[in-house]
């Protein structure tokens, strides 16, 4: 199975097509798909994290990983005996009310579907109400509020605030991001975190999940 070593090479690169080939080709011939998650795919998407950070890689790099990773994700689940073991844990994400900015939140939503989270993207101008009914439904580990505007980046503090009413906040971690947004206003609002960029958040959500 040489052509194996070439999945995460193909991740890293964003080749979508030679990835999914690849994946199928060790199915084929007997490959752990558990294995080729945790052993090629997630490295993969280590690597071009690793990357972005050191300036080597930029936000279209990450997006052609996530899109690579999710195309090889297709194929994988429905032969995991049980499929949630491919899932780092359950995230749901959404730019807040009164906020109809996208392109950073889904960058952010696809990174961290790329490394193995099931990512549930409410969309944007989502409600305290929305976010609510999204806890309630999909029972996720975290809720990610992002925001680019001054005028909407304290809606967050509603969010949590109605989360807290709803006797769900300690359910789940809150992590927050967007231009205006910074460490000292996400802990002022009592958020669990803040992240700057896309790969930050990936870093962030994975350290919240393992103090959970």
């Amino acid at each position: 199975m040489a052509e194996l070593m070439n999945l995460k090479d193909y991740i890293v690169t964003g080749k979508l097509e030679d990835a999914k080939a690849v994946v199928n080709d060790a199915i084929a011939a007997g490959a752990d798909a558990q294995d080729i998650i945790n052993n090629y795919l997630i490295k993969g998407m280590e690597e071009i994290g690793k990357r972005f950070d050191e300036g080597q890689a930029f936000v279209p790099n990450l997006l052609l990983a996530a899109r690579a990773m999710k195309g090889c994700l297709e194929i994988l689940k429905p032969l995991l005996a049980d499929a949630s073991s491919a899932s780092l844990g359950t995230l749901v994400i959404g730019t807040v009310k009164g906020d109809l900015h996208d392109i950073g939140k889904n960058l952010v939503a696809s990174m961290l579907e790329g490394c193995g989270f099931e990512v549930i993207n409410l969309g944007v101008d989502i409600s305290d109400q929305q976010f609510v009914e999204a806890v309630k439904k999909y029972n996720p580990q975290i809720v990610c509020l992002s925001a680019l505007l001054t005028t909407t980046m304290n809606y967050m503090q509603n969010v949590i605030e109605t989360l807290s009413a709803e006797g769900l906040r300690d359910q789940v971690k809150v992590l927050v991001g967007g231009a205006p947004v910074n460490e000292e206003f996400a802990m002022k609002i009592g958020a669990d975190g803040y992240s700057s960029n896309a790969n930050a958040a990936v870093i962030l959500a994975k350290r919240v999940l393992q103090a959970c």
